[in-house]
């Protein structure tokens, strides 16, 4: 930078929302070097000069649960949460990192991305190619950064890929061996110390992979989960535990995680109108406040948003935690599409989704929505139920027959839970809840959570006014960068990371969804693009204004790999 300038880079005029949670003031930013230099005055000439005058300027948007582990190796830029004003994105989740790796298990973690997280096998090969940039865990957080990234990334080892690196295809089938646990840790050790920002498992029932099978981590015991948190909290580099709820992973086993690590855990997720256990939506949240008041640092993760999955009958996503639905799973196109038309199957499932499935999830199944049928416009947007009583068939076989009819090319919308917006209302405000669940880069086809962040502002501040401007930076920066231990940004604070964005309140939100055909080979996926987004600034560079990338996507992009959750520090080995 010329001596002439004061700063590479300067904002004036806005209302600065800090990220603690304070009142918000009007004042300037200064930027150098990619840090923040000067906050509230900032007298002094720049390079560049932004005028935020009657918006608000605030900490980059952080979002902790995303699966953008394989995305990123195509898509630097990882749209489209830039869009919507994230500079910070956590990938692993739910143990679904793809490091380690062994070329063997390569075609193992492509199948189970395919069925547990919406991705396409074409897109996943493409995009990956055949010789994957890394094996290891470290080689694969050298390999991002090398690449080049347009947010920065922390990353969790994830549990499924640590134990088909050590059990191979027996990863689905048993419990580890003292050996083979010890190998485990071994790893994770090594991930930590490359950089790792902790680790993260699942006993979800809705995570059915490869082949069929329920992923790996739900073939561990828990003995194995404590051992491999343990390893977190040994390596002495700070960290952070996720897990998704499931049978055996709840609230007495996340406070032990928490024992045994010394690390904080959060959970995903706590929903309003359901219950990933037993109990219900109220009574989780209360036994969330009980052990935070205890003194443990277990933090559910809540979303602002109602979930709704748009899917195809080639991949039955949201049926698939059903135990009828096994054969399905493991089946072929062709296979799927004879199960289908088989009448007894068509019974039972029909009888299960009328009488004997959970209430939640029957009244969920009664709203699906017919979203498109090729050759079929007029059908678009009506409801399954209304269609099946005009043809006097049930609702079943209206889903099937249209099915089959397509190729299994007819998708349908169901809403899976996060409705009833006054238990969200409580869910947002409770001190032990954090904003999470996104999963952007993840069931690309099937929904769009990736917006999460200017739904927030839209929805909860705007139109609710449920929370104020103050609240809602906190829980989409400060609050989370607390949690997963992201150190170095979050804040409006001299020293640290100027990662910033830059809004208008009266019109931050997001647009509706719309289907684009832009993943390797072609491969669709839902995005929704941001309104009132004036700018993202990532370590100081600006990358978006006015919906427009501002940088060159094929050349050097600001964005850093967070080891250990410090952009400008090496790691702690």
């Amino acid at each position: 930078m010329s001596s002439a300038f004061t700063f590479d880079l300067k904002i004036i005029n806005g209302l600065i929302i800090d990220g603690t949670g304070n009142p918000g003031f009007h004042g300037d930013l200064g930027i150098r070097a990619g840090l923040l230099v000067a906050v509230g005055a900032a007298p002094g000439t720049a390079r560049q000069t932004i005028d935020a005058k009657g918006h608000v300027v605030a900490p980059g948007f952080i979002d902790i649960h995303t699966h953008y582990d394989a995305q990123v190796i195509w898509d630097r830029m990882l749209t489209i949460s830039p869009w919507h004003g994230v500079t910070t994105a956590v990938i692993g989740n739910c143990g679904f990192s793809v490091a380690p790796t062994r070329p063997a298990h390569r075609e193992i973690i492509i199948r189970t991305l395919e069925n547990v997280e919406g991705m396409t096998v074409a897109a996943l090969q493409a995009g990956l190619g055949v010789d994957w940039p890394f094996e290891t865990f470290p080689e694969y957080l050298d390999a991002v950064q090398a690449r080049g990234i347009g947010i920065n990334i922390g990353a969790f080892i994830g549990h499924t890929a640590l134990r088909t690196y050590v059990l191979g295809e027996d990863a689905t089938e048993r419990a580890a061996t003292p050996a083979e646990v010890a190998a485990m840790q071994g790893l994770v050790v090594e991930a930590m110390r490359a950089g790792a920002l902790g680790f993260a498992t699942s006993k979800a029932v809705t995570h059915v992979g490869y082949r069929g099978k329920p992923v790996p981590s739900r073939a561990a015991d828990f003995s194995e989960m404590l051992m491999l948190a343990a390893a977190v909290g040994a390596a002495g580099c700070g960290g952070v535990i996720q897990a998704t709820i499931g049978p055996e992973l709840t609230f007495e086993r996340f406070a032990e995680l928490n024992t045994v690590s010394g690390c904080p855990v959060t959970w995903t997720a706590l929903l309003a109108g359901t219950a990933l256990t037993k109990e219900g939506t109220f009574e989780q949240l209360a036994r969330s406040e009980q052990l935070l008041r205890d003194g443990f640092q277990v933090f559910p993760q809540v979303t602002p948003r109602p979930l709704n999955f748009e899917f195809q009958l080639a991949a039955p996503f949201i049926f698939e935690s059903m135990r009828m639905f096994k054969p399905v799973s493991e089946a072929d196109h062709e296979g799927k599409k004879r199960l289908y038309a088989d009448p007894e199957f068509r019974a039972q499932l029909w009888e299960r989704l009328d009488k004997k499935a959970p209430a939640l999830f029957r009244s969920g199944f009664r709203d699906t929505v017919i979203t498109e049928v090729p050759g079929r416009p007029e059908l678009s947007e009506r409801k399954l139920f209304e269609v099946a009583a005009e043809l006097g068939v049930t609702p079943v076989d209206v889903l099937f027959d249209l099915g089959l009819a397509t190729d299994l090319k007819a998708r349908f919308r169901t809403p899976v839970a996060n409705h009833a917006e006054d238990e969200v209302e409580l869910l947002l405000k409770s001190p032990a809840t954090v904003l999470g669940l996104s999963d952007a880069g993840a069931h690309a086809s099937q929904l769009c959570d990736a917006s999460l962040t200017t739904y927030l502002f839209k929805r909860w501040v705007r139109e609710k006014k449920v929370l104020t401007l103050e609240q809602a930076v906190r829980m989409t920066t400060a609050r989370l960068a607390e949690v997963v231990g992201i150190y170095d940004r979050g804040r409006l604070a001299e020293g640290l990371a100027a990662d910033i964005v830059i809004f208008d309140p009266e019109t931050i939100g997001d647009e509706p969804l719309r289907r684009v055909y832009d993943l390797p080979g072609g491969a669709d996926r839902l995005i929704s693009d941001a309104r009132g987004i004036d700018a993202v600034i990532v370590n100081g560079q600006l990358l978006r204004q006015d919906n427009q990338d501002m940088v060159d996507v094929n050349g050097p992009l600001p964005g850093q790999v967070l080891r250990n959750g410090r952009g400008r520090v090496a790691s702690c080995a």
